[in-house]
């Protein structure tokens, strides 16, 4: 059968298998999961042994997949005194080059304590892959060992048009020194995950105006202002001074869901603590009302039914601003940076 692995946020695992399969029935494909709570990973194997996930589903059409790889073989028995063996004597009976690799683990406690194993992993395994003739700077696929303990390991691959660019799919962001809190970095991920690049080239302009909802501290705010945007900061608590100082932004005392710009702005983001349907409303109405042309905002889940609850908001939206007439890409993503929430982006397309 063929099977694939899927990373996800420890304690999303039920979020993540629905969604496959959901979203690979939806395209002929019917299949199940294996997932188990806080393992941060979901094993999807499809009824039909022919069945291509990567033919018929983008990663960036997943909500709660942050990397994904099919799944050659489970090694259980991985000898500790040579782990690479086997996996090499694997590999060599596919037939298939790579132009690079990832020696991964789940994103949980355990996963972590692997991970100097995996470092000191890299270079022989690089080295043998040469030797063996299964390295080509122009392949398509990359290699992916996912290590569940010391002596077990799934061997798989990814075409690299259609896997995430970063280990485990997590983008490896420092702590911004000076912001004013680390949700900075919730935004700055968003953007990178949520925007390709020539979007962020055309859609992040120096000189740009934003409006930043529920912005104090205002972490947000600082991201955009790094950007060389100039930002209203809309909120009744008090933001860090230096901000203030910048000469880019302007803070306004109020309530976000109450406050309405007195001239459209380019973008509008948001990461108000309130329920989903109702942050999701307010954005449809900055959206169809053309206060804003792209938005970037955050949804908090609640405790049971998260991704039905992410499904109604997004439809929500997409229905109220279809209705309007505004053609729009609407992407959503469970970020690294994100915890009990998901993060939207909506760009307004002509």
């Amino acid at each position: 059968m063929a099977s694939w692995l899927l990373y996800c946020r420890a304690g999303f695992e039920n979020e993540c298998a629905a969604e496959i399969q959901g979203e690979a029935l939806q395209r002929g494909i019917s299949g199940y999961c294996k997932a188990r709570g806080d393992n941060g990973y979901v094993v999807y194997t499809s009824h039909d042994p022919g069945a291509d996930l990567f033919a018929v589903l983008r990663l960036e059409d997943l909500i709660f997949t942050r990397q994904w790889f099919a799944i050659d073989e489970l090694l259980n028995d991985l000898p500790l005194a040579d782990r690479l063996t086997p996996i090499l004597r694997l590999l060599q009976q596919q037939s298939r080059q790579y132009a690079g690799f990832f020696i991964e683990t789940p994103d949980t406690n355990t996963g972590k304590e692997l991970q100097k194993l995996c470092r000191a992993l890299a270079r022989p395994l690089e080295s043998q892959l040469e030797a063996g003739g299964l390295y080509r700077a122009n392949a398509d696929y990359r290699l992916h060992l996912c290590f569940l303990s010391t002596h077990a390991a799934y061997v798989g691959y990814a075409p690299l048009a259609n896997s995430s660019i970063w280990l485990m799919g997590i983008p490896r962001l420092r702590a911004p020194r000076n912001a004013p809190s680390r949700s900075a970095l919730k935004l700055e991920e968003g953007i990178l995950r949520l925007m390709f690049e020539d979007e962020r080239e055309q859609f992040l302009r120096s000189g740009m105006k934003a409006v930043d909802l529920g912005a104090a501290p205002g972490g947000w705010s600082w991201q955009l202002i790094q950007r060389h945007l100039f930002v209203i900061a809309v909120d009744n608590g008090p933001m860090q001074e230096e901000l203030l100082d910048s000469g880019q932004l302007e803070h306004v005392r109020e309530d976000g869901f109450r406050y309405q710009p007195k001239k459209t702005v380019d973008w509008m983001v948001c990461d108000i603590v309130d329920k989903p349907k109702k942050v999701t409303a307010l954005m449809a109405r900055w959206l169809v009302n053309g206060w804003c042309r792209y938005t970037i905002f955050n949804l908090k889940l609640p405790m049971k039914k998260r991704y039905q609850e992410v499904q109604e908001c997004l439809t929500m939206l997409h229905d109220e601003l279809a209705h309007a007439g505004i053609n729009t890409t609407i992407r959503c993503k469970q970020l690294y940076h994100d915890r009990e929430e998901v993060t939207v982006c909506v760009l307004a397309t002509d």
